[in-house]
């Protein structure tokens, strides 16, 4: 019951930060960094992953491995979660003269792989 619990509270956690494609059209395109080189690769860094995102099974995959692969399916969705709060923020710094919303200003190293310790 616990586990059902946390794997239900972790789903609804994921699907609170937005895509990064709807966060780009919410950036001006009149400000002078939209045009720049580095705005130009992070957007098309967004078109990427969107494709990406859209072409991975999502939720239907766990489905298919049974009840015990929710935590699986919870685990992945919170790593696409990660990437979406850093592509929207890398966006935002080489998109926008704007400073950083609330919601991205953030260390971004919270996100960097831990290096393993093995005994």
């Amino acid at each position: 019951m616990r586990f059902a619990m946390v794997v239900a509270l972790s789903a609804a956690l994921v699907g609170c930060v937005s895509s990064p494609v709807d966060y780009e059209a919410k950036l001006s395109q009149q400000d002078p960094k939209w045009a720049s080189p580095a705005c130009q690769q992070a957007r098309s860094a967004v078109t990427d992953y969107a494709q990406r995102e859209k072409d991975h099974p999502g939720w239907g995959f766990g489905v298919l491995l049974g009840p015990y692969s929710m935590g699986m399916v919870a685990a992945v969705k919170e790593h696409e979660q990660q990437q979406r709060r850093l592509l929207a923020r890398q966006m935002h710094l080489q998109c926008s003269s704007q400073p950083l919303p609330k919601e991205l200003d953030f260390d971004p190293a919270i996100y960097a792989p831990k290096k393993a310790q093995y005994p």
